[in-house]
């Protein structure tokens, strides 16, 4: 895994257990519509909400427009993989250009 990987910190239960939550290190701005392209190339389906995208990944997978990604799933290992597919995605998207700017906001 690249980069992406080393912007979150581990995934953490939701208060409500009914999920698992990235947060990044660092506040970032995602570029949405960037990921968005990239994720339904990949086969994936995506509503784009415009401050945020909902992916069907192997769980529902929502991305915030400030890099939060909430996994909709109470299994662990499921949470684990389908975040580990959304990084690798995102290190695709920094690699072909920005997908993520210094900006905070």
């Amino acid at each position: 895994m690249g980069a992406a990987v080393d912007r979150y910190r581990t995934l953490r239960l939701c208060a409500n257990g009914g999920g698992y939550e990235a947060v990044p290190n660092r506040e970032d701005r995602v570029d949405l519509p960037r990921l968005r392209d990239a994720l339904a190339g990949s086969g994936v389906e995506v509503v784009d909400a415009r401050v945020m995208l909902i992916a069907r990944l192997e769980a529902e997978t929502t991305i915030s427009q400030r890099g939060r990604i909430l996994i909709k799933t109470p299994d662990v290992a499921l949470a684990q993989r389908t975040l580990a597919r959304l990084l690798g995605v995102l290190d695709t998207v920094s690699a072909s250009g920005s997908a993520r700017s210094s900006r905070s906001g």
